[in-house]
């Protein structure tokens, strides 16, 4: 457990540090993001598409807001386009982080964690647990990316991987989009209470999957 652990901490880090760097520089707010997406609604939806989809790929890169920018697809594009941006943008995501990790990743694992038992039983783990962690990584900011990359790091078919990226992925954006594409400036309510029942479903779900697997556990 703690090998696998020692490996997501660090990707944690690495993925927290480029929102704390973003978050001081000022660059990719909130603020700033809706100033783009108004800007490019003023030329063309095409173009507003292009900057969601290119922002939720960046996202596996560097920290952006998902949820608040697949609300504003949704404002901005209409549940159906905003949501589908959505979609391509955050599995372009997934599948990169996989890819690179899958052809990279086995050099930082090697490093990070030596004894080849150790290996074996951090990827064994992940193997069991990875297909949860993925369904539910929409709970917290960052675990979507960190979850993409163990994915490829441990070798994960790549089948099941999008199989279980995209039942994640596809109603959290639709749902997200739609909430967006109902709200307003005079009434954001919608886009509220969508974001707080997100997150507060994906929560409990993992509250949920821990109970169980406490009491799975062999005493």
């Amino acid at each position: 457990m703690k090998p696998l652990l020692k490996i997501m901490l660090i990707l944690f880090c690495f993925f927290a540090s480029t929102f704390f760097v973003l978050k001081v520089s000022g660059l990719l707010s909130i603020d700033e993001i809706k100033a783009w997406l108004n800007a490019a609604s003023q030329l063309n939806a095409y173009l507003v598409a292009f900057t969601v989809i290119g922002l939720l790929f960046l996202d596996l890169f560097i920290a952006v807001p998902t949820l608040t920018l697949i609300l504003l697809a949704g404002y901005f594009l209409g549940a159906f386009v905003g949501g589908i941006s959505a979609i391509i943008g955050m599995l372009l995501a997934g599948t990169a982080g996989y890819a690179i990790s899958y052809k990279y990743g086995n050099k930082l694992f090697d490093k990070l964690v030596t004894n080849p038992a150790e290996r074996a039983d951090a990827i064994a783990l992940f193997q069991k647990r990875g297909p949860v962690v993925i369904l539910l990584s929409r709970a917290t900011p960052i675990l979507p990316e960190i979850s993409a990359c163990m994915a490829g790091m441990t070798k994960m078919s790549f089948k099941h991987f999008i199989s279980y990226w995209l039942i994640s992925t596809l109603p959290y954006a639709l749902i997200a989009a739609y909430a967006g594409s109902i709200s307003t400036v005079e009434n954001p309510k919608p886009a509220i209470y969508t974001a707080l029942g997100l997150t507060g479903f994906f929560w409990s779900c993992w509250w949920v999957f821990n109970k169980r697997a406490v009491k799975a556990k062999p005493v």
